[in-house]
């Protein structure tokens, strides 16, 4: 049950990031949300199989995770799709 939680404060990690980082009007606002969730639910899950159960490393690593995914991805979603529309700009005729 204290998955769920897990999944949860990635889920708000992911939409603080989206909120936060610049180009979010490049990029879908659920991604950010699902990837947050998802290395949170991962990382949750592995510490669990692993016997670290409610361990306190489980919360920290159950926080830190989502916010290096979602800053790492959210920053590599924004400057692929401003270099794809640059390209596709210069490529266009005007």
């Amino acid at each position: 049950m204290q998955i769920l939680l897990g999944l949860l404060i990635g889920a708000v990690i992911g939409l603080a990031a989206h909120v936060a980082l610049p180009g979010r009007h490049l990029r879908g606002a659920a991604l950010a949300s699902f990837a947050g969730a998802a290395s949170a639910g991962v990382v949750w899950t592995v510490l669990t199989w692993s016997g670290l159960g409610d361990s306190p490393l489980t919360w920290v690593l159950a926080v830190i995770a989502p916010v290096v995914t979602t800053v790492l991805l959210v920053t590599l979603v924004t400057r692929s799709r401003l270099a794809r529309d640059d390209a596709d700009r210069s490529r266009l005729p005007v």
